[in-house]
């Protein structure tokens, strides 16, 4: 005897495919006809639909559509060599004449450490966040506190989800009093916009808030160098640019080559950084005008290998390479980030689970390999060979050959790696063995003496 309820009609075609196959295996054990056992009441659909019809355009090149920045022409004129980050076709190197791909990166690295290079940043996720209700906003989705942060300044952030683990990062900067602009990582931008309006919706549902995605509606570019401040003054703003008016983690609003801009002081690359943001159509005009005043100092478009690099020297983590899902903020040395004196934080409970505070997590650490100019694969395994045993200890995030250091360097999770500066570890590769020195996840300028200049 077949009981009523069966699992056969929950699925999308709402028992009509699935029920005629259990209708007909009841009929055969009873040894009958599938009209003499009986039918169920189907729901629509009646009939079975196509694959097509529940795809309908997300065919083809419009399965995954291809996001542009506006900058997207200037860089084709460029040359720039392409590559996807997220759902934006981003220019990965600009390559001059018969340039190979290392040798462009490197002369872009270059040209951001010795003189000013500029970046199309307009991809980073970014939200417009208003209401009396925002500051409280921010210090839930925050591990870190932000009840000082005052118009005008800017401060990083880092996001956790509830399991306690490393979600995003970014720099929110407050515009005004209860107004205030976050950004997200490119990958991350849809995720963590859905991610707070779920909250918002489901949890917070009496919160005075707005939260409204902008990505597209402010282009980003961003000029990077010891030339950085020249060139923003040689093109024209009538922002006061000096270090006191204007300090590293603050936001101006002004004009700069006759364009309405929001000007970050801001950086991830290390050195001197302004991040203006401009409506998206301006951002030709903008692009153009640095281009043109920048040429005396050597003015260099670079592209995401450079910024990797420049940011791995400088220790900076990329959320993806450095976390992987199970990595929390003391994982990766940044207890910084987390704001020891507030009461509820998004993650804060799962803060105190055993498993995230045991002995053996991975850390994050700084390796140097013994053959400079070896760059060790990202994923590579660290292996650990004791007692006629060998197991994993750790991996490879990020690794580059560095055109400050001229030299290789890496970034890695390692077990108890905070407390192995100055070991020697073990990569084995294609048969291979490679050994590296442990080292602060560091590579330049420690004490931050360009980012405050």
């Amino acid at each position: 005897m077949a009981k009523r309820y069966t699992t056969t009609g929950m699925g999308p075609d709402q028992g009509r495919t699935s029920n005629i196959n259990a209708l007909a295996i009841l009929a055969e054990e009873q040894n009958t006809t599938i009209p003499a056992v009986g039918t169920t009441r189907f729901r629509p659909p009646y009939t079975p639909i196509s694959f097509g019809a529940v795809a309908g355009r997300r065919v083809g090149e419009f399965f995954q559509v291809k996001r542009k920045t506006s900058l997207y022409a200037t860089h084709e004129q460029a040359g720039a060599v392409f590559e996807p980050a997220g759902l934006w076709m981003r220019p990965d190197y600009y390559p001059r004449s018969s340039e190979s791909r290392e040798q462009a990166v490197l002369r872009e690295c270059r040209a951001v450490r010795n003189a000013v290079g500029i970046f199309d940043a307009s991809s980073l996720g970014k939200l417009d966040i208003q209401g009396p209700d925002a500051l409280k906003l921010l210090n839930m989705v925050y591990a870190n506190g932000w009840d000082t942060l005052k118009p005008g300044a800017c401060r990083y952030g880092l996001m956790l989800k509830e399991d306690g683990c490393i979600f995003d990062d970014g720099v929110t900067a407050c515009l005004a009093e209860n107004h205030y602009h976050m950004t997200t990582t490119t990958g991350n931008a849809e995720k963590v916009y859905n991610w707070i309006e779920e909250w918002l919706q489901c949890e917070w549902l009496d919160w005075n808030v707005y939260v409204t995605p902008v990505t597209t509606q402010w282009a980003a570019v961003s000029i990077a160098g010891p030339k950085a401040r020249e060139l923003l003054k040689l093109v024209g703003t009538d922002i006061d640019l000096s270090t006191e008016a204007f300090p590293h983690m603050q936001f101006r609003e002004g004009n700069v080559a006759g364009i309405p801009a929001r000007v970050f002081r801001i950086s991830f690359t290390g050195e001197h950084s302004y991040e203006i943001n401009v409506p998206s159509s301006y951002a030709p005009a903008l692009w153009q005008a640095l281009m043109q005043a920048g040429q005396g100092f050597g003015i260099t478009p670079f592209g995401l290998e450079a910024i990797h690099r420049l940011r791995a020297e400088k220790g900076y983590i990329a959320v993806g390479l450095e976390t992987d899902g199970t990595t929390t903020p003391f994982d990766l040395g940044m207890s910084w980030a987390v704001g020891k004196k507030k009461t509820d934080y998004l993650g804060m409970r799962s803060q105190s689970l055993t498993h995230l505070a045991r002995a053996g997590r991975r850390q994050l650490v700084g390796l140097l390999t013994d053959d400079l100019n070896f760059v060790l694969p990202e994923g590579a395994q660290i292996r650990l060979e004791a007692n006629g045993e060998a197991r994993s200890q750790g991996n490879v995030s990020s690794s580059y050959m560095s055109a400050t250091l001229d030299r290789s360097i890496a970034l890695a999770m390692l077990e108890n790696g905070a407390e192995r500066h100055g070991e020697t570890v073990a990569i084995h590769i294609d048969g291979r063995k490679v050994t590296a020195k442990v080292t602060k996840p560091l590579f330049y300028d420690e004490e931050g003496r360009l980012l405050n200049a």
